[in-house]
């Protein structure tokens, strides 16, 4: 059985001051243990209190690190723009939902607007009408690293708070914080779990979004890399579906006709995963294709619990959203501001899915 996997962090609501990486060339070790519950075990960490980022996971027991302080309180209400990276995404409901609710606590208001695809030519108009209010701040999930660059520098000259949230730009340096999940970690971990669904190794690919998009990146990167470290795994590369399910289909069903040998497929995200899903099942190839799939909405928890997906690696989009508007606050109110914080993921099964609280929203 495949363990729950938690980046450092401590057990309350606030990310640790601390950093760590689900790669050992980081110098920070994520350990992991095999159990009948599925249980978050504990991690060991560096201390880096001088880079200015923080690391935050799922529960982890013996954790004793102090947390960042989120806001109480802001001083007015403010008006804060939240950008997705597309509508109807699981992922970017659940951060808004986290976003939401932090917004009431904190008493600010928060609109909330997204492309209808992943693509920055439909995200940058939008970000133009918003920067045209005049908002106090943006949380944004930018589309590309260089499409969104030059608007959003602009934005942060203009006085506008930026915090990116999820993705990310080539130079970040005009945000007050970036909050993202350790998306090299997470590429690695999936691997992980194909190993350990597939022993014998063989032939395995990744279906992902769109080049030049932060995270699925990362996850790419972190995948390749640790499938080269397994002299027993071979990937035959990555395909990119523009974030459509049905063309992760057609991509991963032309694959399998390919490599009729193929024992593994990484969805890099939540549509990926779903078209990669459809693809095993319509070829009868339930049994020997082994699919992980990055994030973990209600279809893909559906596909875990059928049989057709083995493992999904959740993020914490409500988490990231939660930390993404207390940074826009504290950067608003003079506050302590992290300018980098990295969540955490959990390996879902079968065994843990209902137990674990870490599948996606649909609505808020």
């Amino acid at each position: 059985m495949l363990a729950m996997l938690a980046v450092a962090g401590c057990s309350s609501s606030k990310p640790a001051d601390a950093v760590s990486s689900a790669t050992s060339a980081a110098g920070s070790v994520v350990s992991s243990a095999t159990s009948a519950a599925g249980s978050v075990v504990s991690s060991i960490t560096d201390s880096s209190s001088s880079s200015g980022m923080a690391t935050s996971g799922s529960a982890s027991s013996g954790s004793s690190s102090p947390s960042i302080v989120a806001p109480t309180k802001a001083s007015k209400n403010y008006k804060i723009a939240f950008i997705q990276g597309v509508q109807g995404d699981e992922f970017y409901i659940t951060m808004q939902c986290g976003i939401e609710a932090e917004a009431k606590r904190l008493g600010v208001t928060v609109t909330t607007q997204g492309p209808k695809q992943f693509d920055p030519t439909l995200q940058r108009p939008i970000l133009d009408s918003v920067v045209q209010t005049k908002p106090d701040a943006i949380l944004i999930a930018p589309t590309d690293v260089q499409a969104l660059q030059q608007p959003l520098a602009d934005a942060a000259k203009s006085g506008i708070k930026i915090v990116l949230v999820d993705t990310t730009t080539q130079d970040p340096s005009f945000a007050v914080s970036q909050v993202s999940s350790d998306n090299v970690g997470g590429g690695a971990a999936a691997f992980k779990a194909i190993q350990e669904l597939s022993p014998n190794g063989g032939k395995v690919m990744v279906e992902s979004v769109n080049p030049g998009i932060s995270t699925t990146d990362q996850r790419n990167e972190g995948f390749q890399n640790a499938v080269k470290a397994d002299s027993k795994f071979t990937s035959v590369g990555v395909q990119y579906s523009k974030d459509d399910p049905a063309t992760a289909t057609q991509q991963v069903a032309a694959q399998l006709q390919k490599d009729p040998d193929l024992v593994g497929v990484f969805g890099a995200n939540l549509f990926a995963a779903e078209g990669a899903a459809t693809a095993v099942r319509q070829s009868g190839k339930t049994n020997q294709v082994k699919i992980v799939g990055f994030d973990a909405g209600p279809g893909q928890v559906k596909d875990l619990k059928g049989g057709i997906v083995q493992a999904l690696v959740a993020q914490q989009p409500g988490q990231i959203g939660t930390y993404g508007l207390d940074q826009a606050v504290a950067a608003l109110d003079g506050g302590q501001v992290t300018p980098k914080i990295q969540t955490g993921f959990t390996i879902l099964t079968k065994d843990n899915v209902d137990s674990s609280g870490a599948a996606y929203k649909a609505s808020c």
